[in-house]
């Protein structure tokens, strides 16, 4: 009886192993498909955070040259006409963005950070000086960082100051970030 026993044990395993060797070709569908799906939600997001990355440079890099700007009219009573001469280290242009300054209008200055590949915003930043009272000792700078609605390839943007004392402002197609 015990021969017995042990030989249908050894045929109920033997059994076994037969029914799992292997996946099932639905089994091996339905886990590419799951992949599929989930690949399909998580990728667009994974690109939208890589271009925020990219876009991070050029937000610091024109906030520096805001800055720089002011330190350089407290200086100098004048701003920088080239990035070099701020002497900060910014490079001119980058794999994402190229850097200009434009200071073309009296008393203010535009500091440019321009897209080079479609999928990024372009920013500006506007330095004016803001004369409080008829002397030139009261002067005050102040800065706006502006970022494009609209991701794409850029142009430089001429400095955008308005009213009474003048005050930093967005070009149109910008929008001013906190």
């Amino acid at each position: 009886m015990k021969t017995e026993l042990k030989a249908k044990f050894l045929q109920h395993i033997i059994g076994k192993k037969k029914e799992n060797e292997g996946f099932t070709l639905i089994e091996l569908l339905v886990v590419i498909i799951i992949i599929g799906i989930l690949s399909a939600i998580a990728l667009p997001s994974f690109l939208n955070q890589a271009n925020k990355g990219k876009q991070s440079e050029a937000k610091q890099y024109v906030g520096s040259l805001n800055r720089a700007q002011q330190a350089y009219y407290l200086e100098n009573s004048s701003f920088g006409s080239t990035i070099d001469q701020l002497a900060i280290g910014i490079k001119t242009q980058t794999e994402n963005y190229k850097y200009q300054l434009d200071n073309s209008v009296a008393s203010q200055v535009a500091n440019n950070g321009v897209s080079l590949k479609p999928a990024l915003k372009s920013y500006a930043g506007n330095v004016v000086l803001s004369v409080l009272q008829t002397t030139s000792s009261d002067a005050s700078t102040l800065a706006i960082l502006c970022e494009t609605t609209a991701v794409g390839v850029g142009t430089s943007l001429a400095p955008n100051g308005s009213g009474t004392p003048l005050q930093p402002a967005c070009p149109s197609g910008y929008q001013p970030l906190k």
